[in-house]
């Protein structure tokens, strides 16, 4: 493998987490505005208080299942592997906060 592909595939991996975690921010506004329209200082206290965390990212990263099956059907592997790393990275910073 040369250097120009290997240098492709780095920027579509880059890519597909970038999207990824452009879908999770549209699919927590989605979730709490659309859906619920929750205020910003509402969802402040359901997560620091009543601890909701993890019911507001199961949905938003919602739109992340779309945006996989959407690469894996172009034919963009890559990219959605950056989508997988993305939900991956959102799941991590949810269990540090979870348990900090």
């Amino acid at each position: 493998m040369n250097n120009n592909t290997h240098k492709d595939i780095k920027i579509n991996v880059l890519l597909g987490i970038l999207f990824g975690f452009l879908a999770t921010a549209f699919g927590f506004y989605f979730y709490t505005q659309v859906f619920n329209d929750f205020s910003m200082k509402f969802i402040e206290r359901l997560i620091r208080k009543d601890d909701y965390l993890g019911e507001i990212l199961a949905y938003s990263v919602l739109p992340n299942i779309f945006a996989f099956f959407v690469f894996i059907k172009r034919k963009e592997d890559y990219k959605a592997k950056g989508v997988i790393i993305a939900t991956i990275l959102v799941a991590i910073a949810f269990f540090v906060s979870f348990f900090i």
